[in-house]
């Protein structure tokens, strides 16, 4: 970029800033429940100075120089926080792109050479499109830690070990059973069983959506650490097509016991624990005065 063209885009930091908040502003999808005005000035001001500062001829199309760490890092950091904040892929590109619409806009108004105007404009779009491939890049990494932290969460929740009585648990899976998750669902369970000291557990599976023999073996593993911790596992929650399923894939489970439904389970558990629940009745004797 030529000396004066650089001497101007930093002496009208200020006038780019001003046109590049009237571009955000009027921007009709602006985000002002997820950011506020004074934070996005805060974010656009910082940008500004940052790549003011580092714009030069000899890095404009590469940007992996050391002088440009300062913007990239800023940049970085902004893009990553939006991706935390919920913005869209399309929002956060907006950010860049409105600031090039500003770069260009000063750049028309104080350059009067249609050559010079064309050749800085170009080198103007090639920073900023470098940019914006950078913005896109860190969001998707920021959205992935979003969604990967959002899936160990679910997980953690959607597996839980449930009391129901002494000496029985019951832990009901919901959702695909896959290896990361049968890892959850086995450490939760086995840790319940330690600290409860039960020694029947119920692995109801009436809400995974379909068996095959992926998780058919998933659930072998679960009961047969279950067993080795000295309890015994009783698979619920088997409905007639997964039953139908299961013997199509010629899987085994004649050794684990298995019933219809959670409450069969329960009714089970209470036979070999040797316990009996009974309905009681009450006789309400009212005195007529």
């Amino acid at each position: 970029m030529s000396f004066n063209t650089l001497k101007l885009l930093q002496k009208q930091k200020k006038n780019i800033l001003e046109t590049w908040m009237k571009n955000q502003l009027s921007d009709e999808g602006l985000r002002e429940d997820l950011i506020s005005n004074e934070d996005l000035r805060t974010q656009s001001e910082e940008l500004i100075s940052a790549l003011v500062a580092n714009l030069s001829g000899e890095d404009l199309v590469d940007l992996e120089g050391d002088s440009w760490n300062p913007v990239i890092e800023i940049l970085g950091g902004i893009a990553i926080t939006r991706a935390r904040q919920g913005f869209s892929p399309r929002e956060t590109g907006r950010f860049v792109h409105t600031l090039k619409e500003a770069l260009l806009e000063v750049l028309q108004h104080e350059v009067e050479d249609p050559k010079q105007l064309f050749e800085e404009s170009l080198k103007i779009n090639r920073v900023m499109d470098n940019l914006s491939i950078v913005t896109f890049e860190t969001f998707i990494k920021g959205r992935e830690e979003v969604i990967l932290r959002q899936t160990d969460e679910i997980a953690e929740i959607s597996t839980p070990v449930i009391r129901v009585w002494d000496g029985i648990l019951a832990l009901p899976i919901i959702g695909t059973l896959d290896s990361s998750r049968t890892q959850v669902v086995m450490e939760n369970l086995l840790q319940e069983i330690v600290e409860t000291g039960s020694s029947i557990a119920i692995l109801d599976i009436s809400g995974v959506p379909a068996v095959d023999s992926l998780v058919a073996q998933h659930l072998i593993k679960t009961v047969s650490a279950t067993r080795l911790m000295g309890a015994e596992c009783i698979i619920s929650g088997i409905r007639p097509e997964i039953a139908q399923t299961v013997v199509h894939l010629g899987i085994d489970l004649s050794n684990i016991i298995t019933k219809a439904t959670l409450a069969s389970a329960l009714s089970y558990a209470f036979k070999v624990l040797r316990l009996e629940v009974r309905k009681s009745s009450s006789v309400q004797k009212s005195n007529n005065l």
